[in-house]
This record gives structure tokens, C-alpha cells and sequence, in this order.
């Protein structure tokens, strides 16, 4: 019988405020913390799904339940995990979890020993960006202070249709830091978010991420071509992307290896995205410093790091990273759980 053991735990996870965003709002989020190890040691990752793709809850524990099954006999490399997931069709986020989990039982929480394993391109500290959620406009202000966003060098703004204009004008007031527009698909007519965005041509903004859906694609090359600002691809970046097209339609990506499921892959698109010319970012669903401290390995290949989710959970529980006048790094100089 093989004495290493797979087990997955739901953790909930109670947000300091909505987040809100253009497709829906939350108080609290269920992710999953993934376990593999022996007596001695065991190694952790975590899963945030998202409904955008389909994953549920439900949904990622009867993954879990055919995957562990499977996994009865050892598993011997990351190769090995990537057939299993094809074979099984493990949603991203769980893969993510799971080849978080494998790798750092592999490495006994030796970050540096990963690092040089994955040839990760490894920063110890990098500026992020802080995320505000969409809300009233006249309640910017003071949100803004509540959280002393003046720290973070650079705000990254949720919008939606009905209050893009309004709330990109009252930040742009409020703060001194450039803004990143986050729409999470929230425009479906290519000319309306172009009108938009030439409203907004005297704001400091720059970039806007994912206007359109994803499936707008000939929509997204020609918004390429007419956006006053850089379009960086969001929703359009999952596991193994269409690299050719997202080149011709975006001028950057944000990857997350939640929706990457796991370093190898993000790596990838971030150096094709990288050696095309293309500016890259590196995102977090709503994650623990589990999850993130994965994503801040990989932060060499970034021109820009939005990490910063985990300030909005209260009472976070692993304390893997650490944020001080708008700047992350490890809270500990080599370990990884």
C-alpha cells in the first residue's frame, strides 16, 4: 500500500469587504487546500475555483476524488501529473493545487531548490498593485483612505459598464498612481467601449484589461488597433492558449497560474508572450499566500504583478508573504509549504 497520502479540505475564506466585479459580487470565498505527504512532511497548494470556467466546488471534489484513485501508485514527475490531468480532465485550478502540493512535498518546502529546478526567473520582492472593487463612485474616496491606497504605486480599478466612466474620473482625482481598467468582459459592442476609452484619454490610465468577451475575437484584434491604451488578455489566457491569435489581438497578458494549472505552463505563455514583445502581468484570483507565493516565483517574467488579494481576506492563515509600502516578498527567506 502506498504510504503517501492525498487529501483536499474546503476553507472558507470571509473577505474584509463585496467584491464585486462586472460579472458578480462575493462577501466570502471557498477554495481548497490540497495535501500530499507521509508521517514526516507534507506538501500544500491551493485551488480558488472560478465559475467563469465552470468550476465549482462540487465539481473540483469529484475531480479530487478521481484523481486521488488514480494516483494510488506513485507519482514520479510533473510529466507524470499532466497525463494523469489530461487523461482525467482535472479542472485547472485543481491541477494547480495538485502539482502545488507534489512539488513542494518534492522539494521539502525548499524554495530555492524549486526555483532552480523549474529554472523559475525568481524575484524576492516586487511592487504590486492594489485591486478596488466596483462600488458607488461617492464611496471611493473614502474606501481609498480606509485602506491607505496611496501606498501602492500602481491601482488596478474593476469596472462595469453602467459605472466605468464615473468611477475611472473619481479615482483619477482621488489618487496620484496610475490606473489599470479591469472590465472582465463587461463591454459586447467594440464601439461603445472604444468611446469609452477616448472619454478617458486624459486620465492617467494605463492599460485596460480584457473590454470584450473572450469570444469576441475579431472584435479584440480590432480594438487592438483603435484603443487609445494597451489591451492586455485576461479571460482569453487559460491553459494553452491560442499564443498566435492572442499576439495579433492584445498588446499584453495577465497569466494566472490558476487558470494556467501549474509553473510549467505559466512559464510558457508568459515567455512567448515575453518574446513576442508582448508586456505581461502576472494575476491571483481571490487566493491565500498559498496560492500567491507560487505566482511571486515566477514575478522575473512580469512587467507588472497584481498580487494583492490575500489583503482582502480577513485573518489570512498561512502568513507565506508579507506587504509593506506597496512592495511583496516572502515573510520567510526559503521556505515554501
Amino acid at each position: 500500500m502506498n504510504a503517501m497520502q492525498w487529501n483536499i479540505q474546503a476553507i472558507t475564506l470571509p473577505l474584509k469587504y463585496t467584491w464585486k466585479i462586472s460579472r458578480n459580487a462575493t462577501d466570502e470565498k471557498t477554495n481548497f487546500i490540497v495535501s500530499f505527504g507521509d508521517h514526516y512532511f507534507s506538501g500544500k497548494g491551493e485551488a480558488a475555483p472560478n465559475i467563469r470556467y465552470g468550476e465549482t466546488p462540487e465539481l473540483l471534489l469529484q475531480e479530487f476524488e478521481s484523481f486521488s484513485r488514480a494516483a494510488d501508485q506513485p507519482v514520479e514527475s510533473v510529466e507524470e501529473l499532466d497525463e494523469l490531468f489530461e487523461r482525467l480532465k482535472i479542472s485547472y485550478a485543481l491541477r494547480f493545487a495538485i502539482a502545488s502540493a507534489w512539488t513542494h512535498f518534492r522539494f521539502k518546502g525548499n524554495r530555492k531548490a524549486l526555483i532552480q529546478e523549474f529554472r523559475l526567473p525568481f524575484k524576492d520582492q516586487v511592487p504590486i498593485s492594489y485591486t478596488v472593487p466596483i462600488m458607488d463612485p461617492g464611496e471611493l474616496k473614502k474606501f481609498f483612505e480606509e485602506q491607505q491606497l496611496q501606498r501602492f504605486p500602481l491601482i488596478k480599478l474593476k469596472i462595469n459598464r453602467e459605472l466605468a466612466f464615473d468611477l475611472t474620473r473619481q479615482l483619477s482625482i482621488i489618487g496620484n498612481q496610475n490606473i489599470l481598467l479591469d472590465a472582465n468582459e463587461a463591454f459586447t459592442d467594440v464601439e461603445d467601449c472604444i468611446r469609452f476609452l477616448e472619454q478617458c484619454k486624459n486620465f492617467p490610465i494605463e492599460l485596460v484589461e480584457q473590454p470584450l468577451p473572450s469570444s469576441m475575437k475579431e472584435e479584440a484584434t480590432y480594438m487592438k488597433r483603435y484603443s487609445p491604451f494597451p489591451v492586455f488578455a485576461d479571460e482569453s489566457i487559460t491553459h494553452q492558449p491560442d499564443m498566435d491569435y492572442i499576439i495579433n489581438s492584445y498588446h499584453g497578458i495577465n497569466m494566472k497560474l490558476m487558470k494556467a494549472g501549474g509553473y510549467i505552463e505559466g512559464k510558457r505563455i508568459l515567455t512567448e508572450a515575453k518574446k513576442a514583445g508582448m508586456k505581461t502581468m502576472i494575476g491571483c484570483m481571490v487566493e491565500t499566500t498559498l496560492g500567491i507565493s507560487s505566482a511571486l516565483h515566477l514575478c522575473g517574467l512580469a512587467d507588472y504583478a497584481d498580487l494583492d488579494s490575500f489583503l482582502l481576506i480577513q485573518n489570512e492563515p498561512y502568513h507565506l508573504l508579507q506587504e509593506k509600502e506597496g512592495i511583496l516578498s516572502y515573510a520567510n527567506a526559503n521556505s515554501i509549504h
